[in-house]
């Protein structure tokens, strides 16, 4: 019977320790990145897989629940935020079986496979679709029913991000409140929260409160930049120090919280960053400010440091965004808030020694030159030729028997010559395009024993960004071939070709 007993009791020992595991993981700051797709050339979902994985990504928000990328986020791991689109609301939020199908469609049909974290019922509803914001908490219950019957309710949460503009006199702190005529909607929202465990989402631009303040926010400030004691803001009515805008909105939204009785309801940002370009009049949305900012910001989550008010309390963040936007309406500045362009190219090197293994654009210059996805072979092929030709790449680790003659295929070596050029001309601007069949990656195409130029030796375990399968096939002959007819003729005549083509 001892022995029952110490069993048992070692038993709930176990399962008491990961019940403690477990919210100390949930309890880790994390920063994680929104997939925006108003993009004229918006990569295929593989292609954004691959970029996330190369950048070591691990979480991630969608704008909606797109079949295909949440088909290419299977079996990764990344943790996935999806959203129910403001223009879906009335429908869910007046049907418990349009929400219950739009659980089965998109949440039950990929999970666990797609690792579902969270879904977002909306988006800044008060402000961009107040007409539905009667509905969000029925439609809220609603998606919270589907996920209980399909027993997913421990596994992912619901809530709904919140615009920061819905909190009124935000600065001091201490005196934060919700916009009151919000309040029939708000509190109930609020109760929904609290009794299923879920955050309050906050989305918080520095960058606009800083335009708006008509100078009475100082840009280091917005930015986050390290400030003296003397230059910090400070809340009268509790002597808290702020140094940045953002601490200061998120402990506004605690306070904000309070003041209606909620007093446990965490807080995670799911919007956050800085434009790195923008009109005339928005001087200050330059590539050094939205460098910095965002550093800092990934800095500071990490750090764990929490808030001035809330202490070592996580406020995990989704930078806005992955890639810039060219099809955003709007002023310049709207266009350009991507850490990448659509290629995988960062536009801006991030700053973030001492960050960990969080994005790993920081590491200065580490693109490639790989061939586009679905280039015409007869073009790879007449681009190799002048790359191994004209081009003067040294092209012998393809020949039969060599480092990178497999796989055997006209993608792979004309990846090769490609990326080989692009390094021999310093990676300088237009050197990797070769008649539009090329295009620059930040993930290493190196494979096996073959090291390409520009690599540390690094291998990735995932595909290359832009460029198709190392393993697929062309219809076009493979390089080898060319190598191997020995008659200097026609070697000759297809330089000149490719001459001619690519002057």
């Amino acid at each position: 019977m001892l022995w029952k007993m110490e069993s048992v009791f070692a038993l709930t020992l176990l399962v008491l320790l990961a019940e403690v595991s477990f919210v100390a993981a949930d309890d880790e700051a994390f920063i994680g990145v929104n997939i925006g797709t108003d993009l004229s050339d918006m990569p295929h979902p593989t292609q954004v897989v691959a970029l996330l994985k190369a950048q070591q990504i691990r979480h991630v928000r969608l704008y909606d629940a797109d079949r295909g990328m949440l088909v290419a986020l299977a079996n990764t791991g990344i943790q996935v935020m999806i959203s129910v689109p403001n223009e879906q609301l009335l429908g869910i939020g007046q049907s418990n079986s349009t929400a219950a199908n739009w659980v089965s469609h998109n949440v039950v049909a990929h999970y666990p496979a797609t690792n579902i974290t969270g879904i977002c019922v909306g988006s800044e509803v008060f402000t961009s679709t107040p007409n539905a914001a009667p509905v969000l908490v029925n439609a809220m219950k609603y998606i919270q029913s589907a996920l209980v019957a399909s027993n997913l309710d421990r596994q992912i949460k619901v809530s709904t991000p919140l615009s920061s503009s819905v909190i009124l006199d935000s600065f001091p702190p201490s005196q934060a409140f919700f916009n009151r005529s919000w309040n029939p909607v708000l509190i109930p929202m609020l109760n929904f929260l609290q009794s299923t465990g879920s955050h309050l989402l906050l989305n918080i631009y520095p960058y606009y409160d800083y335009m708006q303040s008509n100078g009475v926010i100082p840009l280091d400030y917005a930015l986050m930049k390290p400030l003296v004691p003397t230059k910090e803001a400070v809340d009268a009515n509790t002597l808290v120090h702020y140094s940045n805008v953002f601490d200061a909105m998120v402990d506004a939204s605690y306070f904000a919280m309070a003041f209606l009785n909620f007093t446990n309801i965490p807080v995670m940002v799911t919007e956050s960053g800085w434009p790195s370009k923008g009109d005339t009049n928005e001087p200050d949305a330059t590539l050094d400010n939205a460098n910095t900012y965002n550093s800092n910001l990934i800095r500071h989550v990490l750090n764990k440091t929490g808030t001035p008010n809330h202490p070592g309390i996580a406020v995990s963040t989704y930078i806005y965004e992955l890639y810039n936007e060219d099809l955003k309406p709007g002023p310049v500045s709207e266009k350009n808030w991507g850490l990448f362009n659509a290629n995988g190219e960062p536009i801006y090197i991030l700053h973030l020694t001492g960050a960990g293994l969080v994005l790993a654009n920081d590491t200065t210059n580490q693109t490639y030159c790989t061939a586009k996805e679905g280039a015409d072979p007869k073009m790879l092929q007449a681009a190799l030729d002048w790359a191994c030709g004209p081009g003067k790449v040294n092209c012998s680790a393809m020949l039969q028997g060599e480092a990178c003659y497999e796989p055997d295929n006209v993608i792979a070596h004309a990846t090769y010559a490609f990326n080989s050029y692009y390094n021999r001309m310093g990676k300088a601007p237009g050197t990797c395009d070769f008649n539009g069949v090329a295009a620059i990656t930040t993930t290493n195409p190196s494979h096996g024993t073959c090291i390409f130029p520009g690599s540390t030796g690094k291998m990735n375990s995932v595909g290359n960004i832009t460029a198709p399968s190392m393993n697929s096939t062309s219809s076009a002959p493979p390089v080898q071939n060319l190598y191997n007819l020995g008659s200097l003729s026609f070697l000759l005549l297809r330089v000149l070709i490719c001459s001619i083509v690519f002057l």
